[in-house]
């Protein structure tokens, strides 16, 4: 089963990263936890992204298309980064999700997003 595993967004990360001792010991968890994933082979890939104030949105409307520059509200509501994974089931990746060091300086939160399988697109 394959899973988008989400790091939402903080008011702090929505700030851009800044290189400190702490951000450099929080990225190295993180680089030593990402080694795990792979060790136990469901680490498919990863990444971070940028604040939203790099990002642009493009909202439809029938055949209109408006585009919209960043930086968009509500960081909670955004995505700071992402892994995918490949794990047997959604228990397993909760449980790989608890082990993970925390994405953020401060609270922060990671939802997890099971893929569409092939027998969930057909109908009849």
């Amino acid at each position: 089963m394959r899973v988008m595993v989400l790091v939402k967004a903080t008011e702090d990360s929505e700030k851009g990263f800044t290189p400190t001792p702490e951000t450099m010991t929080a990225m190295e968890a993180m680089g030593r936890f990402n080694d795990e994933l792979r060790a136990a082979g469901i680490f498919v890939m990863a990444d971070g992204l940028q604040p939203s104030s790099a990002g642009k949105r493009v909202a439809f409307d029938g055949a209109d298309r408006s585009v919209k520059d960043g930086p968009f509200p509500h960081p909670g509501e955004l995505v700071a980064g992402f892994w995918l994974w490949d794990v047997k089931d959604m228990d397993e990746a909760v449980a790989w999700v608890k082990r993970c060091p925390n994405p953020m300086p401060g609270p922060s939160e990671i939802e997890i997003r099971p893929f569409h399988g092939l027998g969930d697109l057909q109908t009849g």
